[in-house]
């Protein structure tokens, strides 16, 4: 069996008022996942979550105010054969303007209380979602 290669990102939990979960869609994919990204050089994994929430929503979100929940690794999303190495992040307070940016095609406010649409990525669908 090959090994997989790891891809290290941080993601950000960001809820709304209603509790909905804030999930992406970057340009040229399917899947809807967390805002964030991967690291630049030299960035910790929280400066990461900072920077990509207000490169990608709009978000400017203090580090103080992010809450580690854990680092999971799953399935890459978008590409195949690789693993994700995700460190994930809660922001405490509640948001409701945020915007597309960036590479992100769509933003969509996620119901955990309905059934969870078909288009989820595994990070999500395997750790996160269940972990909140």
């Amino acid at each position: 069996m090959s090994e997989e290669r790891e891809i290290v990102v941080s993601g950000v939990v960001v809820r709304n008022r209603a509790g909905d979960l804030l999930t992406v869609r970057k340009r040229g994919t399917e899947r809807f996942m967390l805002p964030g990204g991967k690291p630049e050089p030299g960035e910790s994994a929280i400066e990461t979550a900072v920077r990509e929430c207000a490169e990608e929503v709009g978000l400017r979100v203090d580090a103080n105010g992010l809450r580690h929940l854990g680092t999971y690794r799953t399935a890459a999303a978008n590409e195949p054969g690789h693993a994700l190495v995700a460190s994930v992040f809660a922001l405490g307070e509640p948001v409701e303007a945020v915007s597309a940016a960036a590479e992100i095609a769509e933003v969509r406010w996620l119901d955990l209380s309905a059934p969870l649409p078909g288009d989820l990525a595994p990070l999500l669908i395997e750790c996160v979602i269940g972990d909140l």
